[in-house]
């Protein structure tokens, strides 16, 4: 355990001191307004509980399962491009911290180092996200070097047919490693479900589609035998204006009903957020910016200890709750409240210390 760390809090601290501005920006930015992004934090903070109590929680399980392995807490590391922007490892120090705790990763396609070298690098089961940047052949190739490297499960992203402004970085002229060089983005652009089916077979994979926003989506995807609908707006990184993705659940899971898994991403930074969302209905929840802010402030460790710390709060949420397992939440323990602060990516850390270091939503009241 990183005993440096009491709160997620300090770790945030601790990762801001760690980077430069331009990678800083990149991380807790968003596009345009920056809308979506409060929205995933607001649809979160409009979630109440309704406790029970003279329930036998003397005895709490937080632990749950994803493509057939244990998972210590709902929870998997979502793909994020560039990491050895924040870690000189990269995909293997989210692979190490992934390993150590018991959870699952999903590699991005576009971090350092090879699909190959991260998935070697731990023997713990992991997921492969795919950007289509190539013709059906350069797909075919990378679909099958994923088996090849034993992959458990296929993710595709599928919200990022056109590269959206994100103006913290842009009035800073930083772009990532993966924006500095030439990118062909036409095959991403011309994505449809025809070449989902087709990536899909190739496979032969657990499927998941990543960037499902609306039922009318979550419906075509239960059509094409999606195995796993992946609720996200990118974090808010791509089209401006959506919903908060807790606020997409009800009328996906409406849809999608037994016939496939849901993921949801967006805005989670406590273990209450992960109870609010398996009590909604979801499988895991998936962290970016959480993972990001762990490994910048002490490498694979640091994120290890953002794991148990969401573990911590997880169990007092439960047991505050009166539901000893995962499989006990359901609907009976949320309900719809009014939100108490103004959202934001910090907002669930109101005890935030006002420091020169730190983005926080009301230090002067200017972001």
């Amino acid at each position: 355990m990183d005993s440096r760390f009491e709160t997620n809090e300090e770790v945030v601290q601790a990762a801001k001191k760690a980077l430069n501005q331009g990678a800083w920006n990149y991380l807790v930015g968003a596009s345009e307004s920056e809308t979506s992004m409060r929205r995933n934090r607001l649809s979160f903070d409009k979630v109440g509980f309704r406790p029970r109590v003279l329930v036998d929680v003397s005895k709490i399980d937080p632990s749950s399962s994803l493509l057939g392995h244990k998972l210590r807490i709902p929870v998997i590391l979502a793909p994020i491009g560039s990491l050895q922007v924040f870690e000189p490892e990269g995909g293997v120090a989210s692979a190490k911290a992934a390993d150590k705790f018991g959870i699952i990763q999903t590699v991005s396609s576009v971090t350092l180092p090879s699909l190959e070298d991260i998935s070697q690098s731990t023997n713990s089961p992991k997921i492969f996200q795919l950007y289509v940047h190539g013709d059906w052949e350069w797909t075919q190739d990378i679909v099958d070097r994923v088996v090849e490297a034993g992959y458990e499960s296929l993710c595709v992203t599928v919200d990022t047919a056109h590269y959206s402004r994100r103006e913290r970085p842009l009035l800073m002229r930083w772009q990532p490693p993966t924006q500095r060089r030439p990118n062909d983005r036409f095959h991403q652009a011309a994505l449809t479900w025809e070449t989902m089916a087709k990536i899909k077979e190739r496979s032969g994979l657990p499927f998941m589609v990543k960037g499902i926003a609306t039922a009318e989506d979550a419906k075509l995807a239960v059509e094409h035998g999606v195995d796993f609908i992946w609720i996200s707006n990118h974090g808010g990184r791509q089209l401006d204006h959506c919903l908060g993705t807790m606020d997409m659940l009800p009328e996906i899971r409406n849809v999608v009903q037994d016939k496939a898994e849901i993921i949801v991403d967006g805005g989670i930074l406590r273990g209450s957020d992960i109870v609010k969302a398996v009590a909604s209905g979801v499988s895991a929840v998936a962290i970016g910016k959480l993972q990001a802010w762990g490994l910048s402030a002490n490498g694979a460790a640091g994120l290890v200890r953002v794991l148990e710390i969401l573990e911590d709060e997880m169990i007092v949420a439960m047991g505050l709750l009166g539901a000893p397992s995962v499989s006990d939440l359901s609907d009976n323990f949320v309900c719809q409240a009014d939100p108490v602060v103004l959202p934001h990516e910090m907002s669930t850390w109101v005890n935030m210390p006002f420091g020169n270091h730190v983005d926080h939503p009301y230090k002067n009241r200017i972001l």
